[in-house]
């Protein structure tokens, strides 16, 4: 019986990862650049670029080590976007 609880829960949970996931994707703006916005590197170049959803935005980073300086100070990246747009 525990074991079919646990199965039930699993399904729900992933359902719900699922269709939350799926959501931001749809409803982030698309990213305008073809380079990391914090390293300035070419995406593509160290493997598959980091994706996130930041507040709407899609975000790219060439990689997972340039995330933590985004989250540090999220404005001074999200400057460039609105420069290149202008």
């Amino acid at each position: 019986m525990k074991i079919l609880q646990l199965l039930a829960v699993l399904a729900v949970s992933s359902t719900l990862l699922l269709s939350t996931s799926c959501g931001e994707a749809v409803s982030a703006k698309p990213y305008p650049l073809d380079t990391c916005l914090v390293s300035g590197e070419k995406l593509g170049e160290m493997g598959a670029p980091v994706v996130i959803n930041h507040e709407g935005q899609e975000i790219k980073f060439c990689c997972k080590s340039c995330l933590p300086d985004f989250k540090e100070d999220p404005a001074k990246y999200l400057k460039k976007l609105t420069e290149k747009k202008d």
